[in-house]
């Protein structure tokens, strides 16, 4: 008997009724799988879940659940079955495999520290546009932004703008999915509309030369520490940036002996204003 394959969508809710049921038919882990795109396990046959809960009843403590469905959020190979790993384990009564020293749980934790750097990304490197008023009026948003997120934070992440833009009405977009707020509610779109694509991809940002004069006003070529930058900005937010296009220009400016004036060359060759000394002092 080859393994039994199953897609959950990659959605976690639909995962765990799947997993719940394998769990409580007493499936083991290796007699099962996830299909993340084609199958090209030849083992594995697309095979119906078992009918009702089954009989073993696990007992699942509400902090593995936590973390499941955090780590769910990672996009990689092998995305659901170690979740269905450490799911077993722990239901069996070892739940070792919840914590960073374990295998399993080492890569658990790992997951799990991904998903939250990329939901820190989203807030440090998202860019809103503003729309014209007209066009404001008309798609009923005064902000659109686009992003390329490397996991599936969207939807758990972007409550931060909600709480910082208040009852503006904005819009998020990436290739898989999309988030619109209305100043109230939110729309979560697991499939992006290719509009919402459309418009934020193609918004015209009126502020964009005010961010490439700050930062290259702000630029310090003396320290420049290129590994620093990359590692803190990945360099794959920087064409969503506006300053993003001057940055390997800065960098070969800096390289090429610039570092010594210690600022921007802008900055380096204005005047000095002179000030006078007060008599007596």
């Amino acid at each position: 008997m080859g393994m039994i394959a199953l897609d959950c969508d990659n959605h976690f809710a639909t995962w765990r009724g799947q997993a719940r049921t394998l769990l409580g038919h007493g499936i083991d882990p290796a007699e099962v799988t996830w299909s993340q795109g084609p199958m090209d396990d030849l083992l594995a046959v697309p095979t119906p879940l078992p009918e009702g809960p089954g009989p073993f009843r696990a007992r699942v403590p509400p902090e593995l659940l936590n973390q499941l469905e955090r780590a769910a959020r990672y996009r990689g190979e092998q995305r659901w079955n170690l979740l269905y790993e450490v799911l077993w384990r722990v239901a069996h009564g070892d739940r070792t495999a919840m914590l960073a020293g374990d295998r399993l749980g080492s890569e658990l934790h790992r997951r799990i520290k991904q998903v939250n750097r990329e939901a820190h990304h989203l807030h440090a490197f998202l860019r809103f546009v503003p729309l014209p008023e007209a066009l404001a009026h008309e798609l009923q948003l005064d902000l659109v932004a686009y992003h390329e997120p490397a996991h599936d934070i969207l939807e758990s992440a972007s409550a931060h703008f909600a709480d910082r833009l208040g009852r503006q009405r904005w819009m998020i977009a990436t290739p898989q999915d999309g988030i619109r707020f209305d100043g109230q509610h939110f729309d979560y779109q697991r499939c992006c509309p290719s509009t919402w694509q459309q418009w934020a991809r193609h918004a015209n940002d009126p502020d964009a030369e005010l961010w490439r004069t700050y930062y290259r006003h702000t630029f310090n070529p003396a320290r420049l520490n290129p590994e620093a930058l990359r590692l803190h900005m990945p360099g794959r937010f920087w064409r969503h940036l506006p300053e993003g296009m001057l940055i390997p220009q800065l960098e070969g400016l800096a390289r090429q002996g610039k570092q010594r004036d210690g600022q921007a060359l802008e900055v380096a060759e204005q005047r000095g204003k002179k000030i006078s000394h007060a008599a007596g002092k």
